[in-house]
């Protein structure tokens, strides 16, 4: 009995190190433009053709940029879908609108604009902020 109970803080602390950290999040929308585009105005209705880059949002990292999980490049290029129609995040149909073409913006999405509590699959874990570099190619 004695040698349970000195196993039993060891035990639970490895128990206690297989459960993740809960995701990190922001309270609103953040949208930063690195470069401004000297084309048209992405609006609602357009469809507009975009390169990506997404991390998670970590709050210690340099430029909040955590892992990486995805990029249009991985994909094989650019990445279209009609602006305000809510076929992406709700964070990218916001933070994508107002954008010239040939701008850059750093969107910082709050989970509640991004995947939720549901997450999405194993790269964004429930309740993640998000942070994507966009840059708009052109409007369609």
């Amino acid at each position: 009995m004695r040698r349970l109970l000195c196993l039993l803080p060891l035990l639970l602390a490895a128990c206690s190190s297989q459960h993740a950290a809960p995701a990190a999040d922001i309270p609103a929308m953040q949208s930063i433009d690195t470069v401004v585009g000297t084309g048209p105005v992405a609006k609602p209705g357009d469809t507009v053709e975009v390169n990506y880059t997404g991390w998670l949002y970590d709050p210690k990292a340099p430029d909040h940029h955590g892992k990486k999980f995805d990029a249009s490049q991985d994909h094989g290029g650019t990445f279209a879908f009609p602006l305000g129609a809510g076929q992406v995040i709700k964070g990218w149909d916001e933070g994508v609108a107002g954008m010239h073409v040939g701008g850059k913006r750093t969107l910082l999405i709050p989970s509640s604009m991004g995947y939720g509590s549901r997450g999405a699959g194993s790269a964004i874990p429930p309740n993640a902020a998000l942070v994507f570099d966009v840059e708009l190619v052109s409007i369609k």
